[in-house]
């Protein structure tokens, strides 16, 4: 396969990025329809080895349904993969040896061994590899960043019913990891212990999870994550020396305790109350321009390779964790049965 780009756009003119989709699945259909409504992007196609998914979205989009990856990658300067996680390295290093920029959805890879290969692979060629961790384009990440920049103590708690779509990877990689790759751009210090614990009880990995992240400055984290709950909550909690922030993610809510603004709250020694509300915010568009500026206009990757593989380590490092706790609670015989790791 060649691998030479398309010449009908180049970094830094102003011809949209012509962008192809690997996988036809729910994200995959979201990112096609974002591409088409994009005026920086053209979606010359899509790939699944599901042809007939692939065809509806091309159908959908005006575009074109390709029957493999290889043939895709000809037509393309960028592409955005959107499979299930056990492809993204397969996919991600095809594209990049063939001189292609890559858009890849969270986790960016399946071992750490995978996403620092990409990395390094993506220097070499200088080409732009973005990870999807979504949270990081989206309001409530501005909100809390531009008011909280040294914590001392974090509790997420991301929590939905079920469903069957993310269940290729435990509850860690589908929801957990948002927080995770939210709170390391927050803190700003190694990781230097985790305590976890989960169980499998819809699906053959976690379907729930709660972890202690303890960080080498002092910061503690703790994170709940669940896809069989009743009802869906997404809800930060931020302690630091600036202030008591909490943020309420599907209300587009955030109440920041502090000393320098809002309504003073009387008896407290000079704090204040400031709440501070969002309307609808389109993440997946916002991470789309910023594809788009960094293959074009050569500007910096937000979410790169790197924030990637902490985002990877630290929900890896939960899993590890939490198998640890169930071999020692089964070898205190404390648990009768286990799911399969």
């Amino acid at each position: 396969m060649p691998s030479s780009r398309p010449a009908s756009a180049f970094p830094g003119q102003d011809a949209p990025l012509q962008v192809g989709i690997a996988g036809a699945g729910y994200f995959g259909r979201l990112h096609a329809l974002k591409t088409t409504a994009h005026a920086g992007q053209n979606l010359v196609g899509v790939f699944d080895p599901d042809h007939g998914r692939a065809a509806q979205i091309a159908a959908e989009t005006g575009s074109r349904a390709f029957g493999a990856f290889a043939r895709l990658l000809e037509k393309v300067e960028a592409v955005i993969i959107a499979a299930p996680a056990e492809h993204h390295f397969t996919l991600a290093r095809q594209a990049l040896e063939a001189g292609r920029h890559v858009l890849v959805e969270k986790p960016i890879a399946a071992t750490l061994e995978e996403a620092r290969f990409l990395a390094a692979l993506a220097q070499e060629k200088k080409l732009v590899l973005q990870v999807g961790h979504l949270l990081r384009y989206s309001a409530e990440h501005r909100a809390i960043t531009a008011r909280i920049t040294q914590p001392l103590y974090i509790e997420a708690t991301r929590i939905a019913p079920y469903k069957t779509r993310g269940t290729d990877v435990s509850v860690i990689l589908d929801l957990m990891i948002h927080d995770l790759d939210l709170i390391l751009a927050v803190v700003d210090s190694p990781i230097a212990e985790i305590d976890a614990l989960g169980a499998a009880v819809s699906s053959p990995s976690e379907d729930i999870a709660n972890a202690r992240v303890r960080f080498a400055n002092g910061c503690v984290a703790s994170l709940t994550a669940s896809r069989i709950s009743l009802k869906t909550e997404r809800k930060m909690r931020v302690f630091s020396q600036e202030g008591y922030l909490s943020a309420d993610f599907m209300a587009r809510e955030l109440v920041h305790i502090n000393r320098r603004e809002g309504i003073v709250l009387p008896g407290t020694g000079g704090f204040r109350r400031k709440t501070v509300q969002w309307g609808p915010h389109d993440s997946i568009a916002a991470e789309h321009d910023a594809f788009v500026a960094s293959c074009c206009k050569s500007a910096p990757v937000l979410v790169d390779a790197q924030a990637g593989i902490r985002a990877l380590d630290a929900a890896l490092q939960v899993s590890a964790s939490m198998a640890q706790a169930r071999a020692t609670m089964k070898a205190a015989g404390l648990l009768r049965s286990m799911p399969a790791d």
